[in-house]
């Protein structure tokens, strides 16, 4: 297997078990707005996407203009469930503690979710400042300059770093900046990803066997 330089990881799905508790809370607040949709739903349609992304198509379901404080809201609801439920993926602890390889965090959710996601779960203390959200350079997955951005400042050019991602935009925002792509399948609803990434792996002592080679 080729030899990498860089790790990029994205956050939620991959380093925070956040994927099913936030598009609870979208699902619920879709159908307090007069929607029908469940877990299964949203998290088929929403995981992986920008918050625009998810408010365009939630609009669409239901029958009233959304309200303009509906972002701030999610966001409100989301971290007060996050305080009490949010735990690492499994397995992340381990990886990161033994992981020899420069990495950071790239992710479409604000910096400040990001903060607040990996100090909740205890991982703050491993990427402290190398930390790259979409919103600091207002351009989300699947554009790769999140990916390109992280790299760069790290130190090193896209051909020497793999991104671990779990969603088909994270993947392909990836594949489109020239890196290659571990994807997590754990949670692939929708079983996008081993057509696009460069490998797939179902639990993190896997990743943490090819990247210690």
């Amino acid at each position: 297997m080729k030899k990498y330089k860089c790790v990029i990881f994205d956050c939620d799905g991959v380093l925070v078990d956040s994927e099913p508790l936030s598009n609870q809370v979208l699902a619920d607040m879709t159908n307090e707005l007069g929607g029908n949709i469940d877990l299964e739903y949203a998290l088929t349609h929403f995981k992986g996407r920008s918050m625009q992304m998810c408010y365009d198509k939630i609009a669409k379901l239901v029958p009233q203009p959304l309200p303009d404080n509906f972002k701030d809201q999610y966001r409100e609801r989301s971290f007060e469930l996050f305080k009490t439920a949010l735990k690492p993926i499994e397995g992340v602890p381990q990886l990161l503690e033994k992981l020899r390889l420069p990495f950071g965090v790239a992710s479409s959710g604000t910096e400040e979710k990001i903060k607040h996601n990996l100090a909740l779960t205890g991982l703050s203390p491993y990427f402290e400042k190398n930390i790259f959200s979409c919103y600091q350079i207002q351009k989300w997955k699947p554009d790769p300059d999140v990916f390109i951005w992280a790299a760069k400042t790290l130190g090193y050019h896209p051909e020497e770093c793999v991104v671990i991602e779990d969603s088909f935009h994270g993947v392909t925002a990836a594949k489109a900046g020239g890196f290659d792509v571990f994807g997590f399948v754990a949670h692939d609803y929708n079983n996008e990803l081993p057509a696009i990434a460069t490998r797939t792996f179902q639990q993190m002592d896997e990743l943490g066997e090819w990247l210690a080679n």
